[in-house]
């Protein structure tokens, strides 16, 4: 969406109301192929996994009594990770994507959608084509229903007919985009639990980062995040959710996007600056330790059920 709707990232292609929706068609194809080349070839001999890694924030009805709302949240859930993992697992686009960006297509006077169709071998080629799921998640929106007006030149983002709200309460460590919800985690493993059929899931991606350098290396917020996110991912296991590994993210202070070296998400802290790029461990790399030397939790009165 960023590299092929709006530009911000690269290769910088401004293509609205379609580029995304193509680019996505096209990865969800290959990953398919990839897998069943794997399948075929080495999987006998070598015994892998071939997953994909899907990064979704979760939406949150602002009224759950509203069922507009209730469907404005599906709808972010949809266009966000369904929109890759419901072809994976059920063969085909998220019926309310077809439907909405079919509507807005013909409003256009588009003679057919701008989302792509997938034929009916290409259905029945593409599902099934994961081993494992992989998460991305970071942060949590309330979802309710906005009626965007007819626009000549619709977007991936106007397609939904939704708007996002954030909670002034949340706290708001990193880039404006970053919220720390954890119990939007939860809520999110659960959603995968019950529309993919409870596949295998590896949490690839979850952390906070800092936009400017925290003094001392002390990142108190880093290990509140962490602390609340793992623990809704205990709350999630304990849900039956079948998660069987976990990344922080990440291990060090990187390039991130457009973003470049600015916005800060590493346990280690990285100078820059210097041509040796020296590093040091910021006060959440002797939390996170602890942790994984338990393998959980080392103080059991932290886990809150």
């Amino acid at each position: 969406e960023k590299g092929y709707e709006t530009g911000e990232h690269a290769p910088g292609l401004k293509l609205g109301g379609c580029g995304a929706y193509k680019a996505a068609h096209h990865i969800i194809k290959t990953h398919a192929k990839v897998w069943h080349s794997y399948n075929s070839t080495w999987r006998r001999e070598q015994r892998g996994m071939v997953g994909i890694s899907l990064t979704s924030a979760w939406g949150e009805p602002v009224d759950p009594h509203s069922q507009t709302d209730r469907d404005a949240a599906e709808r972010y859930i949809q266009f966000h990770l369904g929109w890759f993992a419901n072809p994976i697992y059920r063969g085909d686009y998220p019926e309310v994507m077809k439907n909405y960006v079919g509507k807005k297509s013909a409003q256009q006077g588009l003679g057919t959608s701008r989302l792509p169709t997938f034929s009916v071998q290409e259905k029945t080629y593409i599902k099934g084509t994961s081993d494992f799921l992989g998460i991305g998640h970071f942060t949590t929106r309330y979802v309710l229903q906005k009626s965007f007006p007819f626009l000549q030149v619709s977007s991936y983002h106007t397609d939904h007919d939704l708007a996002e709200l954030v909670d002034p309460n949340w706290p708001a460590p990193g880039p404006k985009w970053l919220y720390s919800v954890p119990w939007g985690f939860r809520r999110l493993l659960n959603f995968v639990k019950t529309q993919y059929g409870n596949p295998l899931i590896y949490v690839t991606e979850n952390g906070v980062s800092e936009t400017v350098q925290c003094p001392q290396l002390c990142d108190e917020w880093r290990i509140q995040y962490l602390k609340g996110y793992i623990n809704e991912i205990l709350k999630a296991l304990n849900d039956g959710v079948n998660v069987q590994g976990y990344t922080a993210w990440s291990l060090l202070d990187k390039f991130e996007w457009n973003k470049g070296f600015s916005e800060r998400f590493g346990l280690y802290h990285i100078d820059f600056k210097n041509k040796n790029k020296p590093r040091y461990p910021k006060a959440s790399v002797d939390y996170y330790k602890k942790i994984i030397s338990a393998n959980g939790f080392p103080n059991p009165r932290e886990v809150l059920i």
